[in-house]
């Protein structure tokens, strides 16, 4: 078996073998919830000095946050891609959170959430959230076959991401070369002991719904 394989086997012993395809699992308590983003030295030191995102940040940019640790080292190499070097994990308000998920629309069109594409048009075009749904990692970044959110937020939305909801900036770029070098040793044992502990997160279902979390369980 591959190392690949195994780890997408210990995964589904991990966590159960049957999942929904779309779950959000994150990082929380009962008023926070962790996201990461991937940045160069240059913006995360300012973010940790400030607590906050300032330029050479950008609002103008769709700011995409994403709740699953695998998914950003998949999305950044493990923080080695250029202008990603840094991992942040940010927590921010439960509150804020769920509102982006209420104002959002999916990238593309989900027969399963919106009736018609002239329905989804209509939401696309004054929402200022994206949601996007991406395969899961495995600690050795293979696809699993549930999903992973990404959120992408724009206008008001990152406005009020920088401004009011962010609590706490932490780099832990540190951990994620950790990790890192147990995977490159295959000791996957100690790399899935430091991965951060992600839940499933609940969701009102009228905003599940809206982002296509899906109740059915598939292998």
């Amino acid at each position: 078996m591959s190392i690949g394989r195994d780890s997408a086997t210990r995964e589904r012993h991990e966590i159960g073998c049957k999942l929904p395809v779309r779950q959000i699992r994150a990082h929380f308590d009962e008023r926070t919830v962790r996201v990461y983003q991937t940045y160069s030295a240059e913006i995360a030191d300012i973010a940790m000095a400030s607590q906050t995102f300032k330029s050479p940040f950008s609002r103008q940019r769709m700011t995409w946050i994403k709740p699953s640790f695998t998914w950003m080292m998949h999305r950044s190499g493990w923080g080695t891609k250029s202008g990603q070097e840094r991992v942040l994990a940010i927590d921010i308000l439960r509150d804020g959170f769920e509102w982006a998920l209420a104002n959002s629309c999916t990238s593309h069109f989900d027969s399963s959430v919106y009736s018609s594409v002239e329905e989804w048009r209509s939401i696309l075009g004054r929402s200022p959230v994206r949601i996007q749904w991406d395969p899961e990692r495995t600690i050795t970044l293979e696809a699993l076959p549930w999903r992973a959110i990404q959120v992408g937020l724009g206008g008001r939305a990152v406005n009020a991401y920088v401004d009011q909801w962010i609590v706490r900036i932490n780099d832990v770029t540190s951990l994620a070369r950790e990790i890192e070098k147990f995977v490159a040793r295959h000791d996957l044992e100690q790399a899935m002991a430091l991965r951060p502990v992600e839940k499933p997160y609940p969701l009102p279902k009228e905003i599940a719904d809206g982002v296509g979390c899906t109740a059915v369980c598939e292998e």
